[in-house]
């Protein structure tokens, strides 16, 4: 399993160390909006937690992943898993967007695909061929759904993501042998299959890696390997993104929020809000509308 690396930076977004923002399941956002603050390289970097896509429409990107050097000068996809030690240069006319999303999406993409996404299990480039223009518009037009407040945004970006994970999951190499890294990130995606379908019924560790067929020692250890966090973290984190979105966007009760999610008293969901987020449920409420 992946251990802590010394000295490479560990962010959520490229130079940023806040948490994971609050409600989207994904972000999107242009190549150059990034990379031109900082001269168009990206030095090598990790995320805890985050998977990323880089697509280049046009322009040259040299990559660096694991140490390994590569150039990217046509129209390709690029996959970044958690905690890849990864490092970008672009041409000063490059084009294309950076897609990064948390496990909180993967494991519901997992679920609609019925089976682990192990495309995204392993850094690769994929050259988009004769699709470039379908994939492009594709692309293209979740950046736009993204940045925009259309009606049904909610329901069209995952779809447009769904679309695309159809394409990658294509891509693969048939029969493909796993390395021990590919079976441990297909067993985390198990994990948070789980999660997903069980977090707002608080299970135990124990039983989770039960589930799983191993030890709750093995399941910290693969969290810890691929997320940066215990299982528990992991579980709680869905927990608390859920709780930001209905806080967002419903009118429910504090109360109504804390039986919706599971907890027997809205007096301690509070206090795990307010432990994880920084400030109780109202405040966020509030800061939520004002933003």
């Amino acid at each position: 399993m992946p251990s802590p690396l010394p000295g490479i930076p560990l962010f959520q977004l490229y130079g940023e160390n806040h948490a994971w923002p609050g409600t989207d399941l994904l972000h999107c956002e242009s190549i150059p909006a990034r990379s031109r603050l900082h001269h168009w390289e990206i030095k090598p970097h990790r995320h805890a937690e985050l998977f990323q896509l880089l697509y280049v429409q046009r322009g040259e990107a040299r990559v660096e992943i694991e140490g390994q050097h590569s150039l990217i000068d046509e129209a390709a996809i690029q996959v970044v898993p958690p905690l890849t030690v990864h490092g970008f240069r672009f041409s000063a006319d490059i084009q294309g967007h950076v897609l990064t999303f948390g496990t909180a999406l993967v494991a519901d993409l997992e679920q609609r695909f019925g089976a682990p996404l192990s495309v995204l299990a392993t850094p690769r480039c994929y050259p988009l061929g004769k699709d470039r223009l379908r994939l492009g518009g594709l692309l293209d037009t979740l950046q736009q759904e993204y940045q925009g407040s259309a009606p049904a945004r909610a329901a069209l970006l995952p779809a447009l993501v769904t679309a695309l994970m159809v394409w990658l999951h294509r891509q693969q190499p048939l029969c493909a042998p796993r390395s021990p890294h590919e079976r441990d990130q297909h067993l985390f995606g198990r994990y948070l299959r789980l999660v997903e379908a069980h977090y707002r019924e608080h299970l135990a560790v124990d039983e989770f890696a039960a589930r799983l067929g191993i030890s709750s020692l093995q399941l910290n250890q693969l969290c810890r390997g691929l997320a940066g966090q215990t299982a528990l973290q992991v579980s709680h984190q869905r927990l608390l993104l859920e709780a930001r979105r209905n806080l967002v966007y419903t009118r429910m009760s504090i109360g109504q929020l804390s039986d919706s999610l599971g907890f027997s008293d809205p007096t301690y969901f509070a206090r795990f809000f307010k432990r994880l987020a920084g400030q109780t449920p109202n405040a966020y409420r509030r800061s939520s509308v004002r933003g």
